[in-house]
C-alpha cells in the first residue's frame, strides 16, 4: 500500500512539474502578427506602416509592412521617416514643461503677459486665457484650420496675427475643442523665452539626450533621406494614389515633425519611465505627471456594448486620455496629407506601442495599435479590424445617404446675377488669408495656396467648390461648402462668404478687384484736377506708379487699376472712381461711384 502511495506522489509531483515548465513558457506576444498585418494592409488598401513596441525600458519589437514606396515597392523599416502630424504636440507641451520647472513660465499666468503680440477676439479671452488652457484646448476657439491648411503661409508671425480674428464658438473653459493654433502659439512663446526657434529647442533639449538622430522638422528635409516614406491616399475607396507633401513648417509646433519608430520609441521609453531616459531626465517628472493626468473632459465617452471596457475620453497637454480594457492609455494619433500615426503607452503597465503609416487619414495605426496592447496586455481577443471596417463602411455609406439627401431640388433662376469676369478679383480674411478668383475660358477658379478650386455655379449668386487636381483634374463627387457671393446697392460684388468653420457664422472674405498694371505714362493721362461744386479733387501720381486722389479734409486715397479707365479706392470697399473720355480719348470727367450714389466731377482746364 506504502508503495502505491509512493507512486501515485511521484506521478502527482511530475504531473505538477510538468505543468509548471509548461505554464512558465512564455508565450511569443507577436506571434502571426505577420499574418494579422497582411489582413490590415489587403482590407485598407494602405501602402505601409512600421510599428515599434516598448516594455520597460527596452524596445522588444520593431518591424515594417508593406512599402515606404509603393510605386517602387521599397520596403517600409523600423528606421523609415513617416510624418508623425500632431503626435508633435507633446513635444511642444513638453517644452513649456520645461520652462515651468525652470521658473520662466507659469501654466496658470495669462499667455500674453509672456507673449504681448498675441491678441484674441475680446477682452476676456486676452486677460484670461492660460497656457494650461492652451494646452488641454478649452480656450473657447474651435479648430478654424482651414486658414492655415487652405490659406498657408511660411511665416509663423502673420499665423499669430491672425488668431485675434478668429471668432470663438465657446467661452472659455466652456468645452474640450481641438485648436492647433494654439499649440503652435505655445512654440512661440517657447521661441520668446528662449530666444531661439523652436526646431532647436526640440532638437537639443530632446532629440539629442534620447538619440532621435533621424528625426527632423521638415518635409524638405525628409525628401533628402534615402529611408523616406511616400505618402498615399485613396481614390475611388481603393486605388492607392501618391500625395505631393504638406509643407506644416509655419504651423510646426502642432505637427511637422517626421520621425521613425525607433526613434519614436526612444521618446516613449522616457514617458513610461518617469520622464527618464537612460538615468538622465529628460521630461521634467511634474510636467509628466500634469501632463498625463486628465486637464480637461472631452466627453462622457461612456462604455458602448460592443466594448464596455472602453470608456471615458479626457485630455492632459498634448495627450488623450482613456480606459482601454482596465487599462489607463494615454495616446495621440496625428494626420497630415499621406500620413496617419498612432503614438500611446500604458503607465501602469509600462508598455508603449508606435505605430507610423504613410497611407491619409487612415484607421490602420488604431487597428495595429489595438491588436498589440491587447497582447501585451495579455487580453481576451478581439477582432479590431473587422470591427473598425465595418464602422468606416457603415460612415461612408451614412454620409453618401446624407449627400443624396441634401441635394436641394433646382432653382428657377440657374444664371448668376453678374456676367463671370464681374467675380474676379482677390478676396481677403484677416483670420485668414487672401484668394483670388479668376475667369479661364467659360469657367470661375479660386487660387487659395498651393490649390486650385474650381466655382461651378449653383444657385444665383452661390457657386459649389471642387479642387482640381493636378493629375486627375476634377472630382465632381467631393465638394466642399459653398461660396456665396455678396454685392452692394450698387449692384458690386464686394464679399464671398465661406463656411469654413462649422461652429461659427460663415467667412466673410472682402473682395479687392485685381490691379492691372500700367505704366506711368499711361497714369499721367488721369493727373489732373476735378471740380465737384465747389471741391477740387486732385489727382496725381506718388512714387512710380501709385495714381492718388486727394479730397479736401481726408486722407489720400490710392487708387487701383481694375479695368480700362476705372479705379477701385484701396482702403474702401464698394469706392471706384471711373474716368470718362470723349471722342478724341482725352479724359474729362471722373466718376465717384459710391454705395450712397455716384458723384460727377468737371476736370479743369
Amino acid at each position: 500500500m506504502r508503495n502505491f502511495f509512493t507512486f501515485l506522489l511521484f506521478i502527482s509531483t511530475a504531473t505538477f512539474s510538468f505543468a509548471q515548465k509548461h505554464k512558465s513558457k512564455p508565450q511569443d506576444p507577436f506571434a502571426g502578427l505577420d499574418t494579422a498585418f497582411a489582413r490590415v494592409l489587403k482590407d485598407w488598401h494602405a501602402a505601409g506602416f512600421s510599428v515599434a513596441v516598448v516594455d520597460k525600458n527596452k524596445i522588444v519589437y520593431t518591424k515594417g509592412f508593406g512599402y515606404q514606396d509603393y510605386e517602387n515597392q521599397v520596403p517600409a523599416t523600423p528606421n523609415t521617416l513617416f510624418a508623425i502630424g500632431s503626435c508633435t504636440k507633446a513635444f511642444t507641451a513638453t517644452l513649456i514643461g520645461m520652462l515651468v520647472k525652470d521658473g520662466q513660465l507659469d501654466y496658470d499666468k495669462p499667455v500674453r503677459s509672456y507673449l504681448p503680440e498675441l491678441k484674441f477676439y475680446n477682452n476676456e479671452m486676452n486677460d484670461h486665457i492660460t497656457l494650461r488652457d492652451m494646452m488641454c484646448h478649452r480656450t473657447g476657439l474651435p479648430r478654424h484650420d482651414y486658414s492655415w491648411y487652405l490659406f498657408s503661409t511660411p511665416s509663423r508671425d502673420t499665423l499669430i496675427r491672425r488668431i485675434q480674428y478668429m471668432e470663438p464658438s465657446a467661452g472659455l473653459r466652456e468645452k474640450w475643442q481641438y485648436n492647433n493654433f494654439m499649440f503652435m502659439a505655445q512654440g512661440t512663446v517657447v521661441e520668446k523665452i528662449t530666444g531661439r526657434k523652436w526646431e532647436d529647442n526640440v532638437r537639443e533639449k530632446i532629440f539629442l539626450p534620447l538619440g532621435m538622430n533621424s528625426s527632423n522638422f521638415s518635409v524638405d528635409d525628409m525628401a533628402k533621406s534615402s529611408n523616406a516614406a511616400v505618402g498615399y491616399g485613396l481614390k475611388n475607396d481603393s486605388v492607392i494614389k501618391k500625395l505631393d507633401y504638406y509643407h506644416i513648417d509655419a504651423m510646426g509646433p502642432a505637427g511637422s515633425i517626421n520621425s521613425s519608430v525607433n526613434d519614436m520609441a526612444k521618446w516613449v521609453i522616457a514617458w513610461i519611465n518617469n520622464g527618464k531616459y537612460d538615468g538622465k531626465e529628460i521630461i521634467p517628472a511634474a510636467h509628466r505627471s500634469e501632463a498625463i493626468s486628465s486637464q480637461m473632459v472631452i466627453g462622457g465617452s461612456l462604455p458602448q456594448k460592443e466594448n464596455p471596457d472602453i470608456y471615458f475620453s479626457n485630455y492632459g497637454f498634448g495627450w488623450f486620455l482613456a480606459s482601454y480594457r482596465g487599462h489607463y492609455r494615454v495616446e495621440h494619433g496625428g494626420n497630415i496629407d499621406g500620413f496617419s500615426a498612432s503614438t500611446c503607452f500604458f503607465p501602469s503597465d509600462s508598455i508603449g506601442i508606435v505605430v507610423l503609416s504613410n497611407q491619409n487619414g487612415s484607421s490602420v495605426p488604431s487597428i495595429v495599435r489595438n491588436l498589440i496592447s491587447d497582447r501585451m496586455l495579455k487580453l481576451k481577443y478581439f477582432d479590431w479590424n473587422t470591427y473598425l471596417k465595418n464602422i468606416a463602411d457603415k460612415a461612408k455609406k451614412e454620409e453618401q445617404d446624407a449627400k443624396k439627401a441634401a441635394i436641394a431640388p433646382a432653382k428657377k433662376i440657374t444664371r448668376p446675377t453678374h456676367e463671370l469676369k464681374d467675380y474676379e478679383g482677390l478676396y481677403s480674411n484677416n483670420g485668414y488669408g487672401s484668394f483670388e478668383v479668376k475667369l479661364e475660358n467659360d469657367s470661375l477658379f479660386a487660387l487659395a495656396g498651393n490649390k486650385i478650386l474650381w466655382l461651378r455655379h449653383k444657385a444665383y449668386d452661390i457657386f459649389d467648390i471642387f479642387e482640381k487636381d493636378k493629375k486627375d483634374g476634377i472630382d465632381t463627387a467631393e465638394n466642399s461648402s459653398p461660396v456665396q457671393f455678396q454685392m452692394n446697392t450698387n449692384g458690386d460684388i464686394t464679399s464671398a462668404d465661406i463656411s469654413l468653420e462649422p461652429s461659427v457664422k460663415s467667412i466673410s472674405f472682402i473682395k479687392t478687384p485685381k490691379a492691372k498694371e500700367l505704366s506711368k505714362d499711361s497714369l499721367q493721362r488721369y493727373v489732373g484736377e476735378y471740380l465737384l461744386s465747389s471741391i477740387i479733387i486732385k489727382i496725381y501720381i506718388k512714387g512710380e506708379k501709385t495714381l492718388t486722389m486727394f479730397v479736401p479734409g481726408q486722407p489720400e486715397y490710392e487708387l487701383v487699376p481694375v479695368d480700362k479707365n476705372k479705379f477701385s479706392i484701396k482702403t474702401l470697399t464698394g469706392f471706384t472712381v471711373q474716368f470718362n473720355v470723349n471722342d478724341n480719348n482725352e479724359v474729362t470727367e471722373l466718376l465717384s461711384i459710391q454705395p450712397n450714389g455716384t458723384f460727377k466731377a468737371t476736370r479743369k482746364k
